[in-house]
């Protein structure tokens, strides 16, 4: 795919790219002059300027459903480079995200997952892999959200699922927190398409699954779960069963 609608992203944030860079530049080699909910919105700031320019609007559902205890892993399904974008621009504290490492070094991704201390990971390598999945579960530990894609990466899935990466899910396991799907749909419009038309994206956030609920279950058992949750969302909405829903939250002008 030519993915015309990300290289006009790119190149509508050239100018920006030269004012911000260098102030988050600062930011993050300072980050003890900084609080980490300063950081966070220096980075919802820059990826509300990628999603004007990118020329979505998110509708944002079952806010309700997010604890308020810290702690929490959101898992989403994954359909582009939006995807994180939509989610960060939806939540009101700090959360890092899993970023597969050749997204994470993109100029102004880098600096995005500096800001919100995310965690880079190669897919390829088996043992970063597993560096990784243990530095997101200690930050969990310490009280930290984190968002993962257990899809890994994306491909043209548009709005259907891939397989579900049950490593990742050993993070909840292991720090024992409370476990939120997402659900993302038409993300993929904004970001991994040719035309430039108006995009108008979902976020869901489900019912949490506490500890009590799966900390009995293998971490394919809870890949499983999630998954089955994500999907049953995913054809309530393809079945127009949502529309009549009136929003949470509306990032951008829908």
């Amino acid at each position: 795919m030519i993915n015309l609608r990300f290289k006009w992203v790119v190149a509508a944030n050239g100018l920006y790219a030269l004012i911000i860079v260098p102030i988050a530049n600062h930011v993050i080699s300072h980050s003890d002059k900084y609080p980490a909910e300063q950081r966070f919105e220096l980075a919802r700031r820059m990826i509300n300027h990628m999603r004007r320019c990118s020329r979505t609007a998110t509708r944002v559902y079952g806010v309700e459903n997010i604890p308020r205890e810290k702690g929490i892993i959101f898992y989403s399904n994954h359909q582009g480079k939006y995807d994180a974008l939509g989610i960060l621009l939806a939540l009101k504290r700090p959360c890092g995200v899993l970023w597969e490492k050749k997204q994470a070094n993109r100029l102004l991704s880098r600096q995005v997952c500096r800001l919100l201390e995310g965690v880079d990971i190669d897919l390829t390598d088996p043992r970063d892999k597993v560096r990784s999945i243990h530095k997101v579960t200690e930050a969990v530990r310490d009280g930290r959200d984190f968002l993962i894609f257990p899809e890994g990466g994306y491909t043209n899935n548009h709005n259907e699922l891939q397989q579900f990466q049950s490593g990742c899910f050993s993070c909840s396991l292991r720090s024992r927190g409370p476990v939120v799907p997402v659900v993302i749909y038409d993300s993929y419009k904004a970001m991994n398409s040719n035309t430039f038309e108006k995009v108008i994206t979902q976020v869901h956030f489900l019912k949490a699954i506490f500890f009590e609920e799966y900390g009995s279950l293998t971490k394919q058992q809870l890949a499983d779960l999630v998954k089955s949750r994500i999907a049953e969302k995913l054809e309530e909405i393809k079945a127009g069963l949502c529309t009549d829903k009136k929003p949470d939250l509306v990032i951008g002008r829908a």
